[in-house]
């Protein structure tokens, strides 16, 4: 398992099954939704295709939000 910043991508994937997880070499955190493509009413809505943050913390809060405003939708 990788180990980025104490925080396991195996976990982040488990957490959020819908998206792809990789990390740059810079060591920017980035997830893209897997099999789907928003619609422009959605992008309008705040969701995103893609999430990209440089911390744990601000990524895991990011993919919340993404999930939260999904359900809403």
């Amino acid at each position: 398992m990788q180990q980025t910043s104490g925080y396991d991508l195996d976990a982040l994937r488990a957490a959020f099954p819908t998206w792809s997880f990789f990390r740059s070499d810079a060591g920017v955190f980035y997830a893209t939704r897997r099999g789907v493509r928003l619609r422009n009413v959605d992008i309008d809505k705040g969701l995103r295709q893609t999430v990209s943050a440089e911390d744990v913390a601000t990524f895991v809060s990011l993919l919340e939000d993404q999930t939260r405003m999904a359900v809403r939708s």
